[in-house]
């Protein structure tokens, strides 16, 4: 039997990130749901939860899969995916609005393929 559910899958950890924005829940959330709607994705649903003292976690449901974030503001890092079925919806658009909107001093990005075979590295 074959299988075909293409999509690809984009994680990218970022480093010296402003304490504010990563202690931010809605921030974020508001962000995300804006990467998404930028990158054509459908949002459905956001849940967002505010760490104490500080951090959040923040997951968009989307109908073509799904964004999120946590962070670790005290560290000025965050942990950042997107992953899209199909092609029509390209997580490295959302991703991208995210990391500008971020401004890491450092990123790390992975790309990859997903859902039509073995997991390929793109990126």
């Amino acid at each position: 039997m074959e299988y075909s559910t293409f999509g690809r899958h984009v994680a990218v950890d970022t480093w010296g990130v402003d304490f504010s924005m990563l202690n931010d829940a809605d921030f974020l959330e508001a962000k995300m749901i804006e990467a998404a709607e930028i990158a054509g994705a459908t949002v459905l649903s956001s849940q967002k939860k505010q760490f104490n003292p500080q951090g959040a976690t923040v997951l968009v449901l989307l109908s073509e899969s799904h964004i999120s974030i946590h962070t670790y503001p005290e560290k000025g890092f965050a942990a950042l995916d997107c992953y899209t079925c199909g092609d029509t919806v390209d997580p490295q658009v959302a991703i991208g609005h995210l990391v500008k909107v971020l401004d890491p001093r450092k990123t790390s990005l992975k790309v990859l393929k997903r859902g039509d075979g073995p997991i390929e590295i793109l990126r």
